[in-house]
């Protein structure tokens, strides 16, 4: 393994080099990501803070013994590498995306590189979307939301509404199923909690997003395959998304990690207000950095994208999108977005992945899109299997 505090890449000038740099790459999905580019044939640095767990990262990765890495430990440090290393693609997996992903896709942006990222809480993904103009001038393209949940419904949303004008209103729910690692959530992790309880709900209504109580309009989703599960009210990537995708006026979107308890989803609030003190913020976000948890497997087969979007005159069409386990389908859809980057199928500006690349991305990336339940109206692409509100 090579370490560098600096790069000597191949770039020179205004060029980018043929690498793609994992920004937190000892992490879950870092780790899945440098797995599965190695593994097609891409040139994979390492990014991080700990050159040990970086070795074992490139042997778990499938790297050479001797393959670079670069070593730096704030997001601002790393984007110092970036300026002087150049890279076609850098991947950011590390986290607290509201503050680290401006910082880091600037620097990409510096020598026409492109950036991805798995952000998915509201202030993140519309800080990276508001990059589009500048992302437009340096010919770079920035991908926030490359993850099951975002994508997922995204690329419903797309499909559903193809060949129709704006839809009056639509709704998407993302259900992910996942595997559970035994040992501490991190801060990463920890961060987008509280983060989320801060922001609370959020929906859109005559096309303005308004508050709304996290939580809100719980709902049982019966999937395709018989199983099921409780799906709340939640501010996230995908409602953004869900709302660009289609220009509906109203739009909400719900995660099965939305509280859906009559108990909790009345608590909440006073938590969220409390939190909301940056002190206590902090102080929360560093315990439950530290927290345990054991390991244990994903409650279902699938992970679940569900979207609804009806029209003013009545049409209706409501569509399935099945993936695998939820963080094992993130990897495959940042791998799958980062290789088309560097690849050159791109187009400069700040995009979710759907709007990057297209709806088929999604099942680029091993998801399946389902027709199920009675057939659709005429020229519905999907069918029905709706849920049902409890």
């Amino acid at each position: 393994m090579t370490e560098t505090g600096g790069t000597s890449g191949t770039a020179s000038g205004d060029r980018t080099n043929d690498e793609v740099w994992i920004v937190g790459a000892t992490g879950r999905v870092g780790r899945g990501v440098a797995a599965r580019l190695a593994a097609r044939g891409l040139t994979v640095v390492p990014v991080g803070r700990s050159r040990e767990r970086m070795a074992a990262a490139c042997a778990e990765a499938g790297l050479p013994a001797d393959a670079k890495t670069v070593v730096a430990d704030s997001a601002e440090r790393i984007a110092d590498e970036i300026v002087r290393g150049r890279p076609r693609v850098v991947v950011n997996t590390m986290g607290d995306y509201a503050v680290t992903a401006p910082v880091i896709a600037r620097a990409c942006m510096s020598g026409g590189g492109h950036y991805v990222d798995q952000a998915n809480d509201v202030v993140a993904v519309e800080g990276l979307l508001a990059l589009h103009d500048e992302a437009v001038r340096a010919g770079s393209t920035l991908v926030t939301g490359a993850g099951f949940g975002v994508l997922a419904t995204e690329a419903l949303v797309a499909k559903l509404c193809e060949e129709r004008p704006a839809p009056h209103r639509v709704r998407v729910d993302s259900v992910a199923s996942v595997d559970l690692e035994a040992g501490a959530l991190g801060t990463a992790l920890a961060t987008g909690i509280v983060d989320a309880l801060v922001m609370g709900g959020r929906r859109y209504e005559n096309g303005r997003p308004v508050t709304a109580r996290l939580g809100a309009d719980p709902r049982r989703l019966t999937f395709p395959d018989g199983t099921s599960a409780k799906s709340a009210g939640a501010a996230s990537g995908e409602l953004i998304a869900a709302h660009a995708a289609s220009g509906a006026p109203f739009v909400t979107a719900t995660s099965a990690l939305a509280p859906s308890s009559p108990l909790l989803r009345a608590v909440l609030p006073l938590l969220g207000r409390l939190l909301s003190v940056p002190a206590l913020r902090r102080r929360a976000v560093g315990l439950l950095g530290r927290v345990t948890v054991k390991a244990a497997p994903r409650p279902r087969e699938h992970s679940w994208g569900h979207a609804v979007v009806e029209w003013a005159d009545g049409t209706r069409r409501e569509g399935w999108l099945r993936a695998g386990e939820g963080m094992g389908y993130t990897a495959d859809v940042t791998a799958t977005v980062t290789e088309l980057l560097a690849g050159g199928s791109s187009r400069p500006g700040a995009w979710t992945p759907a709007a990057a690349l297209g709806p088929g991305l999604a099942a680029t990336a091993g998801g399946t899109f389902v027709r199920d339940g009675p057939s659709p109206a005429p020229g519905s692409p999907l069918g029905d299997a709706p849920g049902e509100p409890q």
